[in-house]
């Protein structure tokens, strides 16, 4: 009589698995989401209410904002390197290569966007601290072929970033309502089984 394989030690929860993300890569999504929702809130609070960083903190912070979100999308990045492996995995079908290269466009403009911008505020010539607090950089020479790029493509960039965001939630709510598969909750949480 054979003995019964001992039951398979529990994931570790931190990590991704082929099934969902884990802790780390959720808490990096959702900590970004809300970046990214202040981000495009204050934008459009400026384009449509003509406000200037001195009228709006949301506007006043877009810079510094920025910045985090840059270090998040590499930490990120490097995350999902790390978990190459262990994450779930695109099917190899047309949707599911579709699905791939959107979340390749998604980290490529999350990082091209700030890049340009920090780049811009380098150019400057102007000090700068994060959130007014943490100098990151002194007075200096101002640096026209820095500021160049970003001043043509940041802004037209970001809303671009904006345009894959809403495609990406789209298919989200498609994954969710119509097909009803557990896409959402490999990156919300529970209700795998």
């Amino acid at each position: 009589m054979s003995t019964p394989a001992p039951p398979s030690a529990p994931a570790n929860p931190w990590f991704d698995s082929p099934r969902r993300y884990g802790r780390i890569s959720r808490m990096l999504h959702w900590g970004m989401a809300l970046l990214m929702g202040w981000q495009f809130t204050g934008m459009v609070l400026k384009v449509t209410l003509d406000l200037n960083p001195r009228e709006s903190f949301m506007v006043g912070t877009h810079n510094s904002v920025g910045i985090v979100l840059l270090v998040l999308v590499l930490l990120r990045g490097l995350w999902a390197l790390l978990n190459l492996k262990r994450r779930p995995a695109h099917e190899a079908t047309l949707l599911g290569w579709a699905a791939m290269l959107g979340h390749v466009g998604l980290y490529g403009l999350m990082v091209l966007v700030p890049t340009l911008a920090l780049l811009r505020l380098i150019g400057s010539g102007r000090p700068f601290s994060l959130f007014g607090v943490v100098p990151l950089f002194d007075a200096s020479e101002r640096v026209d072929w820095m500021m160049a790029p970003a001043n043509a493509a940041h802004g037209v960039l970001g809303w671009v970033l904006l345009a894959l965001i809403a495609g990406h939630i789209g298919m989200v709510i498609v994954h969710h309502f119509l097909w009803k598969d557990d896409t959402l909750h490999r990156m919300a949480g529970p209700r795998l089984k």
